[in-house]
């Protein structure tokens, strides 16, 4: 049985390339001190040893960070999160940056101990989306120099940037439309609920109703903070009363898809409108209509300013918002079935 191969030190390259070991240490750290040909022999050396600088080791040894920036994210099985995940990880290559990413499963224990974890790897920045209602443990780190980007939701007691949808408006113009096409029975239905997206999205659904001289909504609103709560199961209960709405919004893409289950169930999947925050791989295919947004952008964007905050670290904070629009495919402009009224 074979022992495993041992990594090539800093002595092993120094002795092929017939240089100092002092010499290849500037190389990897300040190569412009050093004569061109010299760093191409000691490269060369490092390339045919396979011999890669330790780069954690010499940032632990200064004090500092790494080049490398942290994202804590929910559940991998949500295409919203890898796709941002992905956008972070495009600008950051860019950039000459590393990405390392940890889950939360979307539970408040979850993030402070995955994020605890990362920190401890001396990270540059932590771009985090929030899950717990209470950020306040990582304003020691943010005084110790480690900028911290909240995506999606800001982060609560904690001064940091963040970077989040028009949430409000997406589900405003969406709830507008349907208002447009004579529904009056408009419902809504999430879970989770009482996270900052959820909020707003209610509210400009609430706001929108009101617009048009409805008020009394919290009958079709089904708003839920229990995972074993299937959304078919929400959205049936909807569609089971006897005032049943003539069109139903819902949160996330997990409630569309199950929206979707709900009305195939009760043969009403061509009669109810239905919008869906979040686009998903096979909305187009099936014609649902969406209220879309770019989570790619929304990840370059959190680079771009993770990376702006290590340049400037007591810059003013920042909240952006990140346009979203309606993508028309079919379920959403349905009108009221006819002699269907309020």
């Amino acid at each position: 049985m074979t022992g495993q191969q041992q990594r090539a030190t800093l002595d092993d390259v120094a002795r092929l390339a017939g240089v100092s070991s002092k010499t290849v240490s500037r190389v990897f750290t300040n190569r412009e001190l050093v004569a061109p040909e010299t760093v191409e022999r000691v490269l060369t050396a490092a390339k045919r040893l396979r011999f890669r600088p330790n780069t954690l080791a010499r940032s632990l040894r200064r004090g500092g960070a790494t080049n490398t920036i942290g994202f804590v994210m929910g559940e991998l099985g949500n295409p919203f999160y890898y796709k941002v995940a992905a956008g972070i990880e495009q600008e950051l290559a860019r950039n000459g940056y590393a990405l390392l990413v940890a889950t939360t499963d979307d539970t408040p224990d979850g993030e402070e101990r995955v994020v605890d974890a990362l920190l401890a790897q001396r990270i540059g920045a932590l771009l985090l989306i929030p899950v717990g209602d209470d950020q306040s443990y990582l304003e020691g780190e943010r005084h110790l120099g480690t900028p911290v980007i909240a995506i999606d939701r800001p982060a609560r007691n904690l001064v940091a940037d963040a970077l989040v949808l028009e949430n409000h408006r997406g589900v405003f113009d969406a709830t507008s439309r349907l208002i447009a096409l004579g529904h009056r029975r408009i419902a809504y239905a999430c879970n989770p609920a009482a996270v900052y997206t959820q909020a707003e999205r209610v509210r400009g659904y609430r706001d929108a109703m009101a617009a048009a001289g409805i008020h009394d909504t919290h009958r079709w609103e089904r708003l839920v903070d229990d995972r074993t709560v299937a959304p078919d199961d929400l959205v049936g209960d909807l569609l089971d009363r006897d005032d049943a709405p003539t069109a139903i919004i819902t949160g996330n893409n997990r409630m569309t898809v199950g929206a979707l289950r709900a009305l195939r169930a009760r043969g009403a999947d061509g009669r109810v409108a239905l919008i869906g925050f979040d686009d998903f791989d096979t909305a187009d295919v099936l014609g649902v209509s969406v209220i879309s947004y770019d989570p790619v952008a929304l990840g370059r964007q959190a680079a771009r300013l993770a990376i702006e905050r290590i340049g400037e670290p007591a810059g003013f904070t920042k909240q952006i918002e990140l346009p979203t629009w309606v993508v028309e495919r079919g379920t959403g402009e349905r009108p009221p079935a006819e002699g269907v009224g309020a």
